[in-house]
């Protein structure tokens, strides 16, 4: 294999591929729900799809059609993809959760107190709904299989 743009190497070039495609969808899943683009999503995390699921899953598979199912390199990528996995369904949702308890409560206590206590709120938008995960999962499958004459070379 050889002629990728990213670093000579076809199988990040899809990655990346699939975590554009999946923060380009953000940019416009709002206008589904009657409203306006948000170009500012193209570079932040959490939402659907989940372009962490989609950049993994997509490896994942294009090593899966490169080097086959039984191959150490598809072993290694599907242990890659069900730790990004869970942690964004698990750990930085929680995180995204108690940023959001944390902007409540500070926000309760500058309001009576009459006194800043941070400057900026927490970022709350940090994990992903496991349905989030889902699609996301299943865009990288798409896209790995889209490319799968790219990838052979």
């Amino acid at each position: 294999m050889s002629g990728g743009i990213i670093f000579g190497n076809r199988l990040l070039d899809v990655a990346a591929i699939s975590c554009f495609s999946a923060q380009f969808y953000k940019v416009f899943y709002p206008l589904l729900k009657k409203e306006k683009i948000q170009w500012v999503r193209m570079f932040q995390t959490g939402g659907m799809p989940s372009s962490h699921a989609s950049t993994v899953v997509s490896l994942a598979t294009s090593v899966c059609l490169l080097k086959g199912a039984n191959s150490i390199e598809f072993a290694i990528a599907m242990v890659f993809s069900g730790i990004v996995l869970y942690d964004a369904t698990g750990v930085r949702r929680q995180a995204g959760k108690h940023a959001k308890a944390l902007n409540t409560l500070v926000d309760s206590i500058e309001k009576r107190d009459g006194i800043e206590i941070i400057s900026e709120e927490f970022k709350e938008f940090l994990g992903h709904t496991p349905l989030e995960v889902f699609w996301g999962s299943i865009l990288g499958i798409v896209i790995g299989l889209l490319f799968r004459g790219y990838i052979a070379g």
